[in-house]
């Protein structure tokens, strides 16, 4: 897969009209990576592991910056110090379009190509972004839904861990619509304890509850796990989640839960590192979006992807 996009990034010469400029066709591009994720969340590492490895690959620099906690004045901050430093591109995810679209306007109105990625798809054209690489969330929010719903599901809980992240928001919203039946969201904090407390108090008010919907693997999934195992519910409540973990994963392949959401982060943090060094270099980018998920890992398939995972790969 990624070597048909890189081979389609280099056939569409010219796509935006850009030419390289003398920064670009020096040896010491730099890349500004600029993202949401939460230094606790291991989603994050692969996503970094990522762009680490793209800068490798292009011998290109890579900045590589996080807020501490979902803090988008902060986040919106560290946008504008990447900026300052008039980097070949950005990279930037967008939970949060209202708090952060002045500072990527900023970056674009001072000649820095920006790529949005992971979070905001619905809103990185309008922003001026070239292009977005990720999921588009609701979708597969609706196509999560729909399966647990066809598992026979009737009454839900979505564990939101993140509230206010709008990419979470859409993800609820699509499983809602897609499971067609009773869906509660279950608003929690990032740390698994939290998680876990809140998941069993939900069961423990509502025994109709049959299925729940995790938004994050390494959090939310294992969280809610331990949760119905304390309970003793494991195999009688439907579990699924968003992005993979060893650990959850594993719960899959036990038959423990019944699948995760594979969006591919790796190649989130991956391409849009190349698609901006090779716009750096010889002004070429993809003509479009490229969807990096979402894929449902089931039992089948789990074990075949718990080592990559282990490797902050898959």
């Amino acid at each position: 897969m990624m070597k048909t996009l890189l081979k389609g990034a280099a056939a569409i010469a010219l796509a935006t009209g850009l030419a390289a400029s003398p920064q670009a066709r020096a040896d010491d591009i730099r890349i500004a990576v600029v993202v949401h994720g939460q230094a606790n969340d291991a989603f994050w590492s692969t996503v970094k592991n990522g762009v680490i490895m793209a800068g490798q690959d292009q011998k290109v620099q890579v900045d590589y910056r996080a807020p501490e906690t979902f803090d988008m004045v902060k986040m919106a901050q560290l946008i504008d110090a990447a900026v300052n430093q008039h980097p070949a591109g950005l990279v930037v995810s967008v939970p949060d379009a209202s708090a952060l679209g002045p500072s990527i306007k900023k970056a674009i109105a001072a000649g820095v190509p920006v790529i949005t990625m992971n979070s905001g798809s619905d809103v990185s054209k309008s922003l001026g972004a070239l292009l977005h690489v990720g999921q588009d969330e609701e979708v597969a929010g609706r196509i999560a839904g729909e399966k647990l719903k066809s598992l026979g599901g009737k009454d839900a809980i979505c564990v939101n861990h993140e509230v206010g992240n709008v990419s979470l928001d859409l993800r609820c919203k699509g499983f809602a619509e897609g499971f067609g039946g009773t869906v509660k969201v279950v608003p929690t904090g990032n740390d698994p304890a939290e998680i876990k407390a809140k998941t069993k108090a939900a069961l423990s008010s509502d025994t109709s509850i049959d299925t729940i919907m995790a938004l994050g693997a390494a959090l939310g999934g294992e969280a809610t796990l331990a949760a119905l195992k304390e309970t003793g519910k494991v195999g009688k409540i439907r579990l699924a989640s968003f992005d993979l973990s060893p650990n959850f994963l594993k719960a899959v392949a036990a038959g423990e839960a019944e699948f995760a959401i594979d969006q591919q982060q790796f190649l989130q943090g991956y391409l849009p590192v190349v698609f901006l060094a090779l716009n750096a270099r010889y002004g070429l980018v993809p003509g479009g979006n490229v969807p990096s998920g979402p894929n449902l890992v089931t039992k089948d398939t789990a074990a075949k992807v718990i080592e990559l995972a282990a490797k902050n790969i898959r």
